[in-house]
């Protein structure tokens, strides 16, 4: 595109000029388009418009000493004439930017960084109200991105992609096992029926939010396939359980989400995320070693249930991930050295045989 404008200015130059200016303009085209494979500060268009208007200005000079027109007071004037204009685009762009993204429903790099800023509301209201999923998907974003990164996909998108994946469980945050905080299961009170209702409302409300606070739709793919059409194993296995000779056992269609499932490699790298860090919390005793099953188990799982069918995941990159994921998991869950006890303090043996025998006698 930026060759054919060039073109189009040259077409409205005169014939001396136009093939000098072709050269002048394609030199700073080519250098902002190579130049800008992610925006992730502001300042970094200032700093390609720099860029750009030092190789105008080089390539300016250099085309009017190949064929002398003009005194050399004039070509310089003509080189910093050509490279102010190049500069002042970045500027331009700049206050721009915005306005461009909107109208396009663009989401560049700066887009994601300020939605994954925690003053966000969506991200404040989970923080305030459903503070174990809020760390649960501080979590599984640094591990998406990781593993985003290690097969060349947008690790950013994946990270702010996880921060909202799990916003419809504002509205019922304590039927989830994360924000239960100790206390007893809502669940107990509930047939598996209703519980899996509410378990799988969680996206549906997800995207309902998404909609009411103008999330971009490149993050609201997250939430819609963050499940894909998984089971809800554990009430359809309370369900099997709990019906009995008279009644068929409840159909798995019954327990599953509603989909759909991922179609980006970076949408099905939250997904699998999502599920071994849930994997991997359930351990009671947590190893590298135990990790690295757990992670490939579930991605075996994931793959054979046919939730990758629809992006175009490669069997080397989903080794790629395991990897990265199993480093990241192993990482976070890593052992700690227990702190020595003050020489005063009785061990935990001799204080429970001092309540054993105060209590006999």
């Amino acid at each position: 595109m930026s060759v054919f404008y060039c073109m189009l200015a040259c077409f409205s130059a005169t014939p001396l000029t136009d093939i000098n200016l072709f050269l002048t303009m394609l030199a700073g085209a080519f250098t902002c388009c190579f130049s800008l494979k992610e925006i992730r500060t502001r300042n970094k268009l200032f700093e390609v418009g720099a860029v750009a208007a030092a190789v105008v200005l080089i390539t300016s000079v250099v085309l009017d000493f190949l064929v002398p027109r003009y005194e050399f007071r004039l070509i310089l004037l003509r080189a910093g004439l050509h490279a102010i204009i190049t500069l002042g685009v970045g500027f331009v762009i700049q206050g721009l930017l915005p306005v461009i993204e909107k109208i396009f429903r663009i989401a560049t790099s700066m887009t994601l960084l300020d939605y994954s800023d925690a003053n966000q509301p969506l991200l404040k209201r989970i923080a305030m109200e459903a503070p174990g999923t809020y760390s649960h998907s501080i979590l599984i974003g640094s591990i998406a991105e990781a593993a985003a990164e290690a097969i060349g996909c947008n690790g950013l998108l994946c990270r702010v992609g996880a921060y909202y994946h799990d916003i419809g469980k504002i509205n019922k945050p304590t039927y989830f096992v994360e924000n239960e905080m100790g206390s007893i299961s809502r669940h107990k009170e509930l047939s598996p029926a209703m519980s899996q209702l509410i378990i799988v409302g969680h996206v549906k409300d997800g995207i309902e939010m998404a909609k009411e606070f103008k999330l971009p739709s490149v993050l609201r793919q997250f939430i819609e396939t963050h499940h894909g059409t998984t089971l809800v194993e554990y009430f359809y296995n309370e369900a099997v359980k709990k019906a009995d000779e008279k009644q068929s056992p409840p159909s798995e269609s019954e327990f599953r989400y509603a989909g759909p499932k991922p179609r980006t490699k970076e949408a099905a790298i939250v997904m699998l995320a999502d599920t071994v860090e849930s994997a991997a919390r359930s351990l009671p005793e947590v190893t590298p070693t135990k990790v690295e099953a757990v992670v490939h188990n579930m991605a075996m799982k994931r793959l054979q249930d046919g939730q990758f069918d629809e992006c175009d995941m490669s069997l080397r990159e989903l080794s790629q991930i395991e990897t990265s994921m199993s480093k990241t998991l192993a990482a976070h869950y890593h052992g700690r050295v227990a702190y020595p006890k003050p020489p005063d303090m009785p061990d935990e043996k001799s204080s429970q045989n001092e309540q054993t025998e105060q209590k006999i006698d």
